[in-house]
């Protein structure tokens, strides 16, 4: 290797490292913030959802399904909404006293380019029966579709029951 190439190529690597550290740095800085950001937004959807679901409120949770959801539940099959919202309200009905709780730590959230995110975790569902509580830890995803500035849960995968 010529002393020339070694003096262009050491120059070229010298200055070049600190911007692309820098653009490097920055790039992730602000994918960091983003997925923050959307992180905290589907929080945010996720507990106002399940306040709803909590406290039987089916006007707020049938505006926050999308009208073209499709549900997945490994041991009850598949529904869509009407059918989604005929069951939720049937449980309501029964006065079952089921509730939602998000399982700290579990929730993960991905973006879908010009679409809206996956939501993946775990949560318990605990119900009275006999006057005590029987709970059960399940694993969900939430596809979650922003229509204007709105969430909406657009499928939903309930599994390991």
């Amino acid at each position: 290797m010529s002393l020339i190439y070694q003096d262009v190529r050491s120059m070229i690597f010298t200055t070049t490292k600190p911007v692309f550290v820098f653009f490097c740095f920055f790039a992730w800085n602000c994918q960091a913030q983003d997925s923050n950001k959307l992180f905290n937004e589907i929080a945010k959807v996720d507990t106002e959802f399940f306040q709803a679901f909590n406290v039987c409120d089916l006007d707020k949770m049938g505006d926050m399904f999308s009208k073209g959801l499709e549900f997945y539940h490994d041991t009850g099959g598949v529904a869509d909404y009407k059918q989604t919202m005929d069951s939720t309200k049937s449980n309501c009905d029964k006065k079952l006293g089921l509730k939602r709780k998000l399982v700290k730590g579990s929730m993960k959230v991905y973006p879908i380019h010009e679409f809206g995110a996956i939501q993946k975790g775990k949560h318990q569902f605990c119900h009275r029966v006999n006057g005590k509580n029987d709970c059960g830890i399940f694993e969900f995803v939430h596809l979650w579709k922003k229509q204007g500035n709105a969430w909406k849960l657009f499928r939903v995968i309930s599994y390991d029951h």
